[in-house]
């Protein structure tokens, strides 16, 4: 059974992506950081299901604790086949307004946490000659920006041109790397002004927001065998936004 690893799994698009992958045979390890009681619903509905599961807790931009906790838990139980960075923060507000909190905040999440989660992971799924599959959740502000949005969309772009240039160095091991890039999904994260969701929506060409359960399957076809020649790509899950 191949053990993939989703992080932000106690909560929204993470725990969604969890449960499918569950369903779809892998063993899944969820992360959390402050959701463990979402992360052990997951795991809950993942076993009733007849699959096998697990939780591991750190801070994303703890990257010592991270390293001791992933590396703990692949020489105890073996190496992650694929690797899902979902985990993300935002902290929105207009660039005159926003602070070093506000972006020190979500880069040290969203992209430096990419860094700190995949490198303790990467030789270990190497050395095992078994091919494998990351899978960084970007977004649609990381592809065309979004105002209010600078420190967030800053580090969604970077997290495309780690994708993209990871997926040129681990290509020659059958390893695939590819982003994923939601636009407004219908979970805790868009959370937005009335207002301003009216406004999108008349941009998305299906009109409705996007659920979790979509980028969901999205994830899980390209952790499948069947999107083994799919790699160094972005994939929008937007309604036609972009």
């Amino acid at each position: 059974m191949r053990r993939v690893l989703v992080t932000g799994a106690g909560t929204g698009l993470g725990k969604a992506i969890a449960i499918e992958l569950g369903k779809q045979g892998y063993e899944v390890v969820l992360h959390y950081r402050n959701s463990a009681k979402g992360a052990k619903e997951a795991l809950h509905i993942i076993e009733e299901n007849g699959g096998k599961a697990s939780t591991v807790q750190f801070d994303l931009t703890n990257r010592e604790q991270v390293k001791e906790v992933l590396t703990k838990d692949i020489e105890e139980n073996g190496f992650y086949y694929g690797i899902v960075c979902n985990a993300g923060l935002t902290a929105d507000a207009a660039f005159p307004m926003m602070t070093d909190e506000d972006w020190d905040g979500v880069i040290h999440t969203n992209l430096d946490g990419f860094y700190n989660v995949v490198k303790p992971c990467i030789m270990p799924l190497i050395a095992a000659h078994e091919g494998g599959r990351i899978i960084a959740i970007s977004s649609v502000s990381g592809i065309m920006g979004n105002r209010g949005q600078v420190n967030y969309s800053a580090s969604k772009a970077g997290l495309i041109g780690a994708v993209k240039a990871l997926a040129l160095e681990v290509a020659k091991r059958n390893i695939t790397v590819n982003a994923i890039a939601p636009g407004l999904i219908d979970t805790h994260m868009a959370e937005l002004d009335e207002t301003v969701k009216k406004e999108i929506l008349k941009m998305i060409p299906l009109k409705r927001m996007g659920k979790a359960q979509d980028v969901a399957d999205l994830t899980a076809f390209l952790m499948s065998d069947k999107a083994s020649y799919i790699t160094r790509q972005v994939v929008s899950v937007d309604g036609g936004l972009l």
